[in-house]
């Protein structure tokens, strides 16, 4: 019996992980990566001895990772070491003061008591409501594809009734008095590509996703989760090209034909795209009617926010870092309505700062450090801005003010940085108006309102990763190939 033959377009998490389970299930894959290395936006450079993560660095619910090894007998720790991080994030504000996030409650208290004692019993509120939140929206509905409408209205009661049409922001200041300790349980969807001050409180559920499997680094980086799978993939027979580009995905007679890439045509039985939305139908489906139309029908949508990212090495360790920290800015609501809405860049910023080396100090030369900071800016639909001119002069601004407030002698001690604008999303990841995260994670465009996981039209052709169910992050787009994977299962079988 023939295997089917299924090219996937795109190797981030998402790609990957649907490549994988679609080998497992006895499939003959091809994954096409138009970069010199996999992992798309958690791609990886050296530079003077340091290791630069360009991308996602948080690691949680590391249970969806170790699924894609049990599907072959194996186990992700014999590919990978993950390294348990504490505290799971820093969180600082202007004057020194901060909050350690841990995953030990009677320091969780301590620190919350110290700041408002009636929040200690609104915490546990919350911890309950975003534990409620975690079964309803990532166990029973985070790996289901939403395909009609009948079954988004049937997960609606339950959605309802955790006030899915609130907030986040809304719904923690429900539970939670004090305004620093508000910022810090809703800053996560920052993380995904969303505002606290929009994003349906569906999304408080990546607290309970946190508090229940921690947060992890893996030894060697990021970059070391994508090479384990990618070992896993070749050993179970999967064909990785790099450097090969999806040019085109033929048509013909309303289904899929196959991929055109530099090495011409080559005939697959279904396409799945880990691509940008809008690049897939807008690009390799401009031969098609249905990639005009559905290429005009997601422009029309709101894209999340983009990133600018300055990744740099000092001389010097930084030992009074932690791993994870998140520096606040004096505004909070004000700033990130500018991000979401304001053409121009603001003056000031929030920045989450990635310091690996307080975890693994292999990421550094000895006696060195590794380090990147992003600051969330306006996507290129909002915000006209030439970031030639303007990405190293606010490069600048961010490292003088971490020098000023964090890292003392950052400009003394700097030995290698490269910068990464939304004009380097759009150009070299193929980012609709440079965004970071894809569609903006509202309660609109949730679920059924998102990207299929299979299209509507072209009954072979299927999309994976943050701009379908259910978005964003590794949990978001290891969850989206699992959805995925399953249709293509049931659809591909003899």
């Amino acid at each position: 019996m023939t295997k089917p033959r299924v090219a996937v377009i795109g190797s981030g998490f998402g790609g990957l992980a649907l490549a994988v389970r679609l080998q497992s299930a006895g499939m003959d894959v091809t994954l096409f990566e138009a970069r010199d290395k996999p992992g798309g936006r958690a791609y990886v450079w050296k530079e003077e001895g340091f290791t630069f993560d360009a991308g996602p660095t948080v690691i949680t619910d590391p249970a969806c990772l170790e699924e894609l090894f049990a599907l072959s007998g194996r186990k992700l720790s014999d590919y990978v070491e993950l390294i348990s991080v504490d505290p799971f994030y820093r969180l600082c504000w202007k004057g020194g003061e901060f909050f350690d996030y841990v995953n030990d409650q009677a320091e969780l208290d301590r620190q919350i008591a110290a700041r408002n004692p009636a929040d200690v019993a609104g915490y546990q509120r919350f911890l309950k409501y975003s534990e409620e939140l975690f079964q309803e929206g990532y166990v029973k509905l985070g790996h289901v594809p939403f395909l009609d409408f009948g079954s988004m209205i049937a997960a609606a009661p339950a959605l309802m009734k955790l006030q899915a049409w609130r907030s986040v922001y809304d719904k923690v200041s429900s539970f939670v008095q004090d305004e620093h300790l508000r910022q810090a349980l809703s800053f996560h969807t920052l993380l995904v590509g969303g505002s606290p001050f929009a994003t349906s409180s569906i999304y408080a559920l990546i607290h309970a996703l946190e508090r229940r499997g921690g947060v992890w680094f893996p030894r060697g980086g990021t970059n070391q989760l994508i090479d384990a799978l990618v070992r896993l993939f070749r050993e179970l027979g999967g064909e990785l090209r790099l450097s090969s580009p999806a040019r085109e995905i033929s048509t013909a007679a309303g289904r899929t034909t196959g991929v055109v890439s530099d090495s011409g045509f080559e005939a697959f039985d279904a396409v799945a795209s880990n691509a940008d939305v809008v690049h897939t139908y807008d690009k390799l489906l401009k031969g098609d009617a249905r990639g005009r139309k559905a290429a005009a029908a997601v422009k029309r949508k709101r894209f999340s926010p983009s990133l600018f990212v300055v990744h740099f090495g000092l001389k010097t360790p930084q030992p009074q870092l932690r791993h994870h920290t998140i520096c606040f800015g004096e505004r909070y609501r004000e700033l990130i309505r500018e991000i979401y809405g304001k053409n121009s860049l603001a003056k000031d910023f929030s920045l989450y700062l990635h310091s690996p080396c307080a975890t693994d100090p292999a990421m550094a030369p000895p006696g060195g450090s590794t380090h990147y900071v992003l600051s969330p800016v306006p996507h290129m639909g909002t915000a006209d801005i030439d970031w030639a001119v303007e990405g190293p002069r606010y490069r600048d601004s961010i490292l003088k003010y971490l020098e000023e407030h964090y890292i003392p002698n950052l400009s003394r001690d700097l030995v290698v940085s490269r910068i990464f604008t939304p004009a380097d999303f759009q150009g070299e990841l193929n980012a609709h108006l440079g965004s970071a995260f894809s569609l903006e994670p509202i309660l609109t465009q949730s679920a059924f309102f998102r990207t299929h996981n299979r299209d509507d039209a072209i009954p072979n052709l299927y999309f994976v990763g943050a701009g379908t169910h259910p978005g964003a992050g590794i949990p978001g787009v290891v969850g989206s190939a699992k959805a995925t994977a399953g249709l293509m299962i049931e659809d591909l079988k003899p």
